[in-house]
């Protein structure tokens, strides 16, 4: 079982690029679960057709600690299984509590089934609260992907988020997978990303053109694959999962200063 942990800047994609990714993968004939480690708890919408989830935390307050996994499991798109962080009630305690709360139940209610060739954990955010990192410093994703694009704040984030890969790294074994670049149609997009992977030790791994469909797909509450299965953009998110699934390389990430990002950054013209 490989699970895999999905940074980035908020924003940037990350719960539709793993969506779609993990269409792809089910396509493929993975057995997979996705963990939405997010308050909003949409890192499923486009896998349940739109269905609401029952998140865990919701459950946990509602009926206490003597659930079924069934309560806080769906199945989607592929028997792709479900599950919802969610939070705390707004302005209480920290978010990043749900993940380590889920988790745990989670293990505790025997999710995590031998049949599984993958689980998903859509993260919120940077690593910037212990809760949020969780997945890489408890050892339970050993795989980091990075959403990014070619915009300035998302590479600044995806370097914020290698310090923390770099740190957890070294009690355990956690790894940077490579950036998959979600673009944002800036110039000379592909060529920076690749600049700035290159330069962290790891790789672009996927270059994820922009396309209407995707919004078209969402619309429709709908991964691509599933809206439209022979669209190009379709065939652009089963590369990705090809590519992720036969990946190789594997990295402790050399985190740059911020005066190094700068340069990278000018020298490709995103920066004055």
């Amino acid at each position: 079982m490989r699970q895999i942990a999905i940074y980035g800047k908020g924003g940037i994609g990350k719960s539709t690029t793993t969506q779609n990714l993990n269409a792809g993968l089910a396509q493929m004939g993975k057995h997979i679960m996705i963990v939405g480690c997010d308050p909003k708890a949409d890192s499923c919408r486009l896998i349940l057709g739109g269905l609401a989830q029952q998140t865990v935390l919701d459950t946990l307050r509602e009926e206490g600690d003597d659930i079924d996994l069934e309560k806080i499991m769906k199945s989607g798109y592929g028997d792709i299984r479900c599950v919802e962080s969610g939070g705390p009630e707004p302005g209480v305690g920290c978010a990043g509590r749900g993940i380590i709360t889920s988790i745990n139940l989670l293990e505790q209610l025997g999710a995590y089934t031998d049949d599984l060739d993958y689980v998903f954990y859509d993260v919120l955010g940077d690593v910037v609260c212990g809760g949020f990192a969780m997945p890489i410093r408890e050892g339970k994703a050993k795989e980091i992907y990075i959403v990014c694009s070619g915009e300035m704040m998302a590479l600044y984030a995806a370097n914020n988020i290698c310090k923390g890969i770099s740190k957890y790294a070294e009690t355990g074994g956690v790894r940077l997978g490579g950036l998959i670049c979600n673009s944002r149609k800036v110039e000379g997009e592909a060529d920076l990303v690749e600049a700035v992977a290159k330069e962290l030790g790891t790789q672009m791994i996927y270059f994820v053109p922009r396309d209407i469909e995707v919004q078209q797909a969402e619309i429709h509450r709908k991964t691509v694959i599933e809206h439209d299965s022979n669209s190009k953009q379709a065939e652009e998110y089963r590369t990705l999962a090809k590519r992720i699934d036969g990946n190789d390389m594997f990295v402790v990430p050399k985190p740059m200063k911020q005066e190094r990002l700068e340069t990278i950054l000018m020298e490709h013209g995103l920066m004055e």
